[in-house]
């Protein structure tokens, strides 16, 4: 993954997930907040970021600061994505599918966050394995990251485009 050009203004956040976290100290407890932000401008780049801290607006800050460093291209074709992928990260597998246009994202929680940030309107995705956002987040970019536009593909084997579709 390569860091990417976009402009800072168009980028929108999603908070995905906070967790509240507990660390048992001599005085009792004290607790600690982790947040997990999608940042993407709805036009292809989308990107995920960690943040930990006292307070959750500080934690939230931190993600997002972590998600523009982490910012990916992802290929785009009419609203939806060129192809089906796989991706995979620890524990949690996703599976991710073209739509016809008015189908909407057919996704849930984590991978919807992902999708929609990217800017795709219409896919059929399914989540498998592990239902940790952490785990989820990071398996859809890893999809949306190895997909392949139809020109690359064309380039790369030095054939017309209409025969990368047509066979």
């Amino acid at each position: 993954m390569k860091a990417i050009k976009v402009n800072e203004s168009e980028l929108k956040e999603r908070v995905v997930a906070i967790n509240r976290v507990a660390k048992v100290v001599k005085g009792g407890r004290r607790f600690s907040f982790s947040a997990i932000v999608v940042l993407g401008d709805g036009q292809g780049a989308v990107g995920q970021g960690l943040g930990k801290a006292n307070e959750v607006t500080d934690a939230i800050a931190k993600a997002i600061e972590d998600a523009r460093k982490n910012l990916v291209n992802v290929p785009i074709i009419n609203g939806t994505v060129p192809h089906e992928m796989e991706g995979k990260y620890s524990g949690g597998f996703v599976f991710v599918k073209p739509a016809a246009a008015g189908t909407g994202v057919i996704a849930g929680g984590a991978m919807r966050a992902v999708l929609e940030a990217a800017g795709v309107h219409n896919v059929l995705a399914k989540s498998k394995g592990s239902s940790n956002p952490h785990n989820v987040v990071k398996a859809t970019i890893d999809a949306l990251v190895k997909m392949r536009a139809p020109h690359e593909v064309s380039m790369q084997r030095g054939i017309k485009l209409n025969k990368v579709f047509n066979g």
